[in-house]
């Protein structure tokens, strides 16, 4: 046992000796390199060497002090040039070849290099090259650029439509935006990021503060850090496909204290619905409310929620005996109701870290979207989609873990994953409307459809088949390893909205005003509903599918029931 130690401690010994040798040889060798190239000089010979090769040669030879200005005494050197040396030869400081005499002449060096390029490619008198430019206002779109302004907090004057792009944010694109939902201004901050209005910010700025470039238009302003680039929007023709029109919400019986609880009216003889949704537009109304000949704008409130309607034949009288019958016809316009827009991050870290938790497709960015305007704070992801950002969902680019939102959204699943969350809220949605979903995601993106060719290829049947499995284990997961939870079903929420969500909020231990959870019911789609017609509508799902799906939905409604839970709703079991 001791002859093969000291055979190996012998070999140790001679590998240290072979690498100090090694290592002293590679620092012997670039040691003489560095000496070679300090002796570098113009090669000896009686033929001139030309523009391209000496120059720049003796340039840096003179810069650093190794060369003396009588060797560039050659006939073929300009007098610009010449000029150059000069100029070298009487600095008053002649310092030691080194770096810091390559530092001390550096500008020296640049302005000789360019004064040669300028002469070699025959335009010595020509302009320096110009520095890089400020960007500015965009001189192709179509709007007007108003000015810089400052505009930010919950008091923000231009809050209609917003919406992010971090890669190809535009003026035009903005513009459009606005356009599209009847706004009369559209401002962009920080490059990436557009806000819709109809009235201009109070506290204008100097235009240097806005000085972000565009992330897609190189060269045109798009803001800055709390500062906006205003521009008046291009009104779109009333026939364009692109315009937002006005969407008939039903006939109501008017409040019991008339019409005093509407903020504004039009006085106006033989007023049209147009005539009364543009005025209510302007005014960034989301109501239009004509009772007869009186236009009246207005937002949905307790006394006014839009719940009751009645027969659309009571607003179709004659206008003087509809206004004595006390109805009025209700539109929806173009503008977005404002009252629940604003959203920001959580002042203080969260003290209770909450996930909301769901299986794709199972619509956790719509319960995002209605979570956000509710409690007016971001959600955050453990992932990061850029899409999702665009839209608006400012937490996607948060960390998941920085406790900023007011609750997270994820997909995971197992006892690791779960457990470090304090609480969640798990969003179920029947498997056969989530796989359909989340395989129209996969296949066409967030708001697409997948085509034929998907839906009859071997990638379906074996989705099916392991998605299956993760929707009923997800569930489980969570029902066995969460710490407090909230279950809610998406067919809920979207069937008793109002009761849903403040549920939700209660459970997020946040105070919410009527009046906002209104704003959240009007503007409740939010920015990813597939909208327009399915491509085709088969029956994706063979017996086979069919009888696992069933099986899952069976196991999930009994673990429910065994946690205390009310089970599935009915629309999933086959009972």
């Amino acid at each position: 046992m001791a002859r093969p130690f000291f055979r190996l401690q012998t070999l140790l010994r001679r590998t240290q000796v072979l690498l100090f040798l090694l290592t002293a040889a590679y620092l012997m060798t670039g040691s003489l390199l560095l000496l070679q190239r300090a002796r570098v000089a113009l090669p000896p010979g009686p033929r001139a060497p030309g523009p391209l090769q000496a120059l720049p040669v003796a340039a840096v030879a003179l810069g650093m002090g190794l060369l003396d200005s009588r060797a560039l005494q050659a006939p073929r050197v300009s007098p610009e040039l010449l000029l150059g040396v000069d100029m070298l030869r009487r600095s008053p400081a002649r310092p030691r070849p080194g770096p810091r005499g390559l530092r001390s002449r550096n500008s020296e060096l640049r302005q000789l290099r360019r004064r040669w390029f300028q002469h070699f490619m025959g335009d010595p008198q020509g302009p320096p090259a110009p520095g890089p430019e400020a960007p500015r206002p965009a001189a192709s779109s179509r709007g007007t650029y108003v000015g810089c302004f400052s505009d930010g907090g919950r008091d923000r004057t231009l809050k209609g439509a917003v919406f992010f792009d971090l890669r190809k944010m535009t003026v035009s694109h903005c513009q459009d935006a606005c356009a599209e939902r009847s706004y009369a201004y559209a401002g962009l901050e920080a490059g990436a990021e557009c806000y819709c209005g109809n009235r201009l910010p109070v506290t204008s700025v100097g235009p240097e503060a806005c000085n972000h470039e565009c992330k897609g238009e190189k060269g045109s302003v798009c803001g800055g850090v709390g500062r906006l680039s205003v521009y008046r929007v291009e009104e779109l023709p009333p026939g364009s496909r692109k315009r937002r029109t006005v969407t008939y919400r039903g006939c109501f019986r008017l409040p019991e204290n008339g019409t005093h609880t509407f903020p504004d009216s039009l006085a106006q003889a033989n007023v049209t619905v147009d005539a009364c949704s543009g005025f209510c537009s302007q005014k960034e109304f989301p109501l239009a409310i004509l009772r007869g000949w009186e236009c009246y704008c207005a937002y949905p409130t307790p006394q006014f929620n839009l719940r009751d309607a009645v027969d659309s034949a009571l607003c179709g009288q004659e206008p003087k005996a509809q206004r004595l019958a006390e109805y009025c016809a209700v539109y929806q316009t173009p503008v977005q109701d404002t009252r629940c827009t604003d959203r920001r991050f959580l002042p203080t870290k969260a003290k209770v870290f909450v996930a909301l938790s769901s299986f794709p497709g199972a619509g956790n960015t719509w319960a995002r979207h209605l979570i956000e305007h509710a409690t007016g704070f971001y959600t955050g992801s453990y992932y990061f989609d850029g899409t999702l950002y665009n839209k608006g969902f400012k937490g996607e680019k948060d960390h998941w873990r920085s406790r900023r939102t007011i609750c997270v959204k994820t997909h995971e699943s197992g006892r690791r994953e779960i457990e470090m969350f304090d609480s969640a809220i798990l969003l179920i949605r029947n498997p056969y409307r989530s796989l359909v979903a989340e395989f129209n995601r996969k296949c066409a993106g967030h708001l697409g459809y997948a085509a034929d060719r998907n839906w009859k290829s071997k990638e379906w049947p074996d989705f099916v088949r392991s998605y299956a499995a993760w929707w009923s284990s997800h569930v489980l997961d969570w029902l066995r390893f969460g710490k407090r939870l909230l279950v809610v079903h998406y067919e809920e929420l979207r069937h008793s909205l109002l009761p849903t969500l403040r549920e939700m909020v209660a459970f997020l231990n946040v105070s919410v005003s009527e009046e906002r959870l209104l704003c959240v019911e009007n503007n409740k789609e939010g920015s990813f509903r597939r909208r327009g017609r399915r491509p085709h509508d088969p029956e994706p799902f063979t017996p086979e599918m069919r009888a696992l799906i069933d099986g899952y939905i069976r196991t999930v409604d009994k673990a429910l029931r065994d946690h205390g839970g009310a089970g599935l709703p009915g629309e999933y079991v086959p009972r």
